[in-house]
């Protein structure tokens, strides 16, 4: 309260009141080595904080698998904390979900540090294996029910490191208010953009092993999440194809609330992304799209389209049929100078006969209750999420260094896991 009445924040109230991280660094410094406090736990007790941990699988077999633990704070309540577990079957549409709210929730179990943790129903423990293929891991198992257990191995290969949007304490985050000093609220994403995945599934009394490729992002959103974004895009390529390629983004949309020119200014895009090429780190990405400026081909590209959005009756936002994705920005291998280029461009097919689908999240439905209380009170709105899993082929080029034939164009197949929510 008091740092308010002495902040050197502008008093005017067409002064800009979103710091994007997006326009913190310059192209050739978007790249930010995560540090080891980067992916420790905050479990911070203040109002509306809320961080996640989410692990995404994409099996050989088609099926995709998501682990995710949920730390939510929401003003004076305990916080609260899920693990949620999803498995769908691309082929067989059959989806296995899970939300458990844990007890006894710790970091630092057994003399370990914060990048570890655990509950009575689970536990995820950091691993170093310094100077090997994959000096990095997690290990996560989970007794979610009588007929529901797993156990996976989530291993970062040495040529991948894991990033944030800039380097030091401050990378990665963008702030809310008229003083980033003083900030009324931010939000930060950490990623793995590409690991190794190995594991088992219980499930109705059989065990099924999975592997393929994975990713990791650990993320806070440090205010009320109706009042930090309008909506959000996620992107995730994944292919094994030319020694591991990886492609994904993270964006999000401000509220009317939030912009360069104080309130009414906002509808902001944000948008971060990577890419992985030939097992090894290629890019960092990351863009502003201003409600008042045309997008430009020049620079820096980081960027998720909706195409041929049309209105759904069932959740009263108007969805996407074809999504395009694209990054365009600068090697970060010393010894691989250039441009590193991809675009993925997805048919999601139509409202009545979809491509790839999963479901239609209701978040009301599946969030805690104190929260939902508190978002719905406010906003007055229905999130939604959509969740997309199909096939695709990613177009690249850049520097041969990462894979023959790259500075001529590539084409690559894999699956790409998709979201678009819609907030408000």
């Amino acid at each position: 309260m008091f740092s308010s009445l002495f902040s050197s924040a502008s008093t005017d109230p067409k002064a800009p009141n979103l710091h994007p991280v997006s326009e913190a660094f310059k192209a050739n410094d978007l790249f930010g080595e995560l540090e080891p406090k980067d992916t420790e736990w905050t479990c911070a007790n203040s109002n509306f904080v809320t961080e996640t941990q989410t692990f995404y699988v994409s099996a050989d077999d088609g099926k995709l698998i998501i682990l995710q633990v949920i730390h939510s704070a929401v003003g004076l309540w305990y916080p609260n904390i899920q693990f949620v577990f999803k498995l769908y079957d691309s082929k067989t549409k059959e989806i296995v979900w899970k939300s458990v709210n844990v007890n006894h929730f710790v970091t630092s179990p057994s003399g370990l540090d914060k990048r570890s943790c655990k509950a009575d129903e689970f536990s995820i423990t950091y691993k170093q294996n310094p100077g090997s293929d994959y000096p990095e891991s997690y290990n996560i198992t989970a007794n979610l029910a009588a007929d529901l257990q797993l156990s996976f191995d989530i291993a970062r290969p040495a040529g991948v490191p894991g990033w944030k949007v800039g380097k030091g304490p401050k990378g990665g985050f963008t702030y809310f208010g008229p003083d980033p000093k003083n900030a009324e609220g931010y939000a930060i994403h950490r990623f793995w953009p590409y690991t190794k995945a190995t594991g088992t599934v219980i499930s109705a009394g059989k065990a099924v092993t999975y592997q393929g490729p994975s990713m990791m992002v650990q993320a806070i959103q440090g205010m009320r999440p109706n009042l930090l974004a309008a909506a959000w895009n996620f992107g995730n390529f994944q292919s094994q194809e030319h020694r591991g390629v990886s492609a994904i983004q993270m964006e999000f949309k401000t509220c009317p609330t939030h912009g360069r020119k104080g309130a009414g200014s906002g509808g902001v895009w944000v948008n971060i992304g990577s890419l992985v090429i030939g097992g090894k780190l290629a890019a960092i990405t990351a863009e502003t799209r201003w409600p008042d400026e045309e997008p430009t081909n020049e620079g820096v590209i980081s960027r998720t389209t909706h195409q041929n959005a049309v209105y759904d009756p069932d959740t009263t936002y108007h969805a996407p049929q074809q999504i395009l994705w694209q990054w365009h920005g600068s090697s970060v291998l010393p010894n691989a100078p250039g441009t590193v280029q991809a675009k993925l461009d997805v048919d999601l097919g139509s409202l009545k006969k979809p491509n790839g689908l999963i479901e239609k999240v209701d978040v009301l439905a599946e969030i805690p209750y104190v929260l939902k209380m508190a978002v719905n009170y406010v906003a007055g709105t229905k999130p939604y999420i959509y969740q997309w899993y199909n096939p695709a082929t990613l177009s690249i080029s850049g520097p041969e260094q990462f894979a023959p034939g790259l500075s001529s164009g590539l084409e690559v197949s894999g699956v790409v896991f998709n979201e678009a929510s819609f907030i408000s």
